[in-house]
């Protein structure tokens, strides 16, 4: 598998195959939101457009970096969501650095979103569907974030068939910049066990796929069982 590592600003065109990683913490967030029971996430490209959204659907739920905010029910905060009941809801998510990525490659016939809490779900999909080629969207830091490498690396060692320890990869994430932010309270709208949740290995047995539906980029949790067809929307990647 021919694999890239790029970060959004190098993206000059869609890939065919692209897995955007957001560790800390966009795609942790997503991957609780489904498991606390949402059904889809819909990706926002900006703060207005997500009130905006809230005003038209006020029964889905608007989450955002930082902290709380008029207009807002939560924050990207996976241990501050753990505790909230999704269950059948609709989620807007829009984040500095996860969403955009997402939406940078939105034409591209296959988009998961990942962190290390569905990896191996990610790199599953991947082996069935037989990827020659995959851009990993490496969304923080200008493409530099450590844990959002390591990530990727994992995914791509995982998708590659290789029987991978992810120690190394976890330790180099646990090392990060980011995950120094998050634990000496310099990003806002943070739980203290925030760090730990972006570090938990396969946490979640989905991978996320997200694709365009009525001009909006939805993310859905995808079931991968090992004898499993694609998804219908992944089949010409």
């Amino acid at each position: 598998m021919d694999t890239r590592f790029l970060g959004i600003s190098e993206l000059t065109e869609a890939p065919s195959v692209a897995v955007v990683v957001d560790v800390m913490r966009a795609y942790t967030v997503a991957a609780w939101a489904f498991g606390q029971g949402a059904e889809k996430i819909v990706l926002a490209e900006s703060l207005d457009d997500a009130l905006a959204l809230k005003a038209r659907h006020p029964e889905w739920v608007t989450l955002k970096d930082g902290p709380p905010a008029p207009g807002f029910d939560a924050v990207n905060s996976p241990g501050l969501l753990r505790s909230v009941d999704l269950d059948g809801r609709t989620v807007v998510q829009k984040t500095t650095a996860g969403t955009v990525g997402a939406l940078a490659v939105k034409e591209a016939s296959l988009v998961l979103c990942a962190g290390f809490v569905v990896a191996e779900a990610t790199a599953r999909l991947l082996r069935h569907r037989a990827c020659d080629a995959v851009t990993f969207v490496v969304t923080g830091e200008e493409g530099r974030a450590e844990e959002d490498l390591a990530c990727a690396q994992y995914i791509a060692r995982r998708a590659g068939g290789a029987g991978t320890d992810a120690t190394a990869f976890l330790r180099r994430a646990g090392a990060s910049r980011a995950a120094a932010e998050l634990t000496e309270g310099v990003r806002q709208g943070a739980h203290p066990d925030d760090v730990a949740l972006c570090l938990e290995l396969d946490r979640f047995p989905f991978a996320m796929v997200a694709t365009l539906e009525d001009s909006l980029m939805v993310l859905r949790p995808y079931a991968v069982p090992a004898s499993a067809p694609a998804p219908a929307d992944a089949a010409s990647a």
